[in-house]
C-alpha cells in the first residue's frame, strides 16, 4: 500500500500574533502551535505518523506565510526513505513568502536506507522584503547499525524559484562521487544551512553573516569539511560533510543561533521544544 499525503499550512499575522491554519489529506499534519518566543513567532512540529516513505509514496507540503508573519517548522525525527521495490518515494515541499514574512524551515535529516529510490524537492518563492532560514541534511545508510548505503539513489533539489538551483543525484554505485576528494570524501552525511532573501542582500549584511558563520566553522570539529559561500546575490549557504549526521546537525544549530542574532536580532533562548526530547 502506498500513501499520497498532503498538507497545506497558512501562517497569518493577526494583530501582534502569528497564527497557523492548516488542512491535510492522509497521514501528514502539524501539532499544536507553540509560542515559546512570544506571539510574533509561531512554532509548529510537522509529523508523518507512518514514520517513513517507501516506493510510490508522496508527501506534498505547501507552506504560505502571509505579510508580516513569522513561522517556524521542524520535525520530531528523520524523514526515512526505505528500500523501494521499484517506485519513487517523493517529498515535495513548496514555500511561498509574502512581503515582510519570515520562515524557519528546520526539518531533521533525510535518512536514506540502502535500496531507496527517493527524491526530496524544496522550491521557494519569496517576495522582495521576505526572508527564510532553512537547512537540509541527508544521511546515507545507517553506519552505526552496520547497514551501509550499497544500493539505490537519492535526488536532492533545492530551488529559489527562477533565481537559484542546486540539484544533485547520489547513487550508491557511484563510488567516485561517494569516495573521491572531489565528492563526499568517504563521508555519508551532507548538510547545508541557507539564508535566502527576496531581494539582493546588502554587501555589509552579507559580509557580517559570512564572517559569523566562518567563526563558528573554524572552531568546529568538522572545520576541514565546512564551506561558507554566497552563490547568488540573494543566498548565503553553509555546507558541511560529516561521517555521521549528529555532528552535522549540531553545526547547523550553531549557525542558526548566530545568524538569528546577526541577521534578525533575535535571541535564542527558546529553541524548538521537540529538540530537547
Amino acid at each position: 500500500m502506498t500513501w499520497h499525503a498532503q498538507l497545506q499550512l497558512e501562517y497569518q499575522r493577526e494583530d501582534l500574533r502569528t497564527v497557523c491554519r492548516h488542512t491535510h489529506t492522509g497521514p501528514l499534519r502539524v501539532l499544536q502551535s507553540l509560542y515559546p518566543e512570544g506571539d510574533t513567532i509561531c512554532h509548529n512540529v510537522l509529523i508523518h505518523p507512518p514514520g517513513g516513505l517507501v516506493g510510490g509514496d508522496t508527501l506534498d507540503i505547501d507552506i504560505h506565510v502571509a505579510p508580516g508573519a513569522h513561522g517556524l517548522l521542524t520535525t520530531p525525527g528523520a524523514t526515512r526513505f526505505y528500500r523501494s521495490e521499484g517506485g519513487l518515494a517523493l517529498q515535495n515541499t513548496k514555500i511561498e513568502l509574502d512581503a515582510d514574512a519570515r520562515l524557519e524551515w528546520l526539518p531533521l535529516e533525510a535518512l536514506c536506507y540502502s535500496g531507496c529510490l527517493a527524491e526530496n524537492r524544496l522550491v521557494m518563492s519569496l517576495a522582495a522584503s521576505s526572508e527564510l532560514m532553512g537547512w537540509d541534511a541527508t544521511a546515507l545508510g545507517l553506519p552505526n547499525a552496520g547497514l551501509p548505503f550499497e544500493q539505490g539513489e537519492f535526488l536532492q533539489h533545492i530551488e529559489l524559484k527562477n533565481q537559484w538551483l542546486e540539484r544533485g543525484r547520489i547513487a550508491a554505485k557511484d563510488k567516485l562521487l561517494l569516495n573521491s576528494p572531489l565528492g563526499l570524501v568517504g563521508h555519508r552525511c551532507t548538510a547545508s544551512f541557507f539564508f535566502i532573501a527576496g531581494a539582493p542582500i546588502t554587501r555589509s549584511r552579507k559580509e557580517r553573516a559570512l564572517e559569523a558563520a566562518r567563526v563558528v566553522a573554524s572552531s568546529h570539529a568538522l572545520a576541514s569539511t565546512i564551506g561558507v559561500t554566497s552563490p547568488h546575490p540573494q543566498v548565503i549557504v553553509v555546507r558541511v560533510l560529516s561521517p555521521l549526521v549528529e555532528s552535522a546537525m549540531g553545526l547547523l544549530r550553531d549557525i542558526r543561533q548566530v545568524w538569528r542574532s546577526e541577521l534578525w536580532s533575535l535571541k535564542n533562548e527558546h529553541p524548538p521544544r521537540i529538540w530537547a526530547t
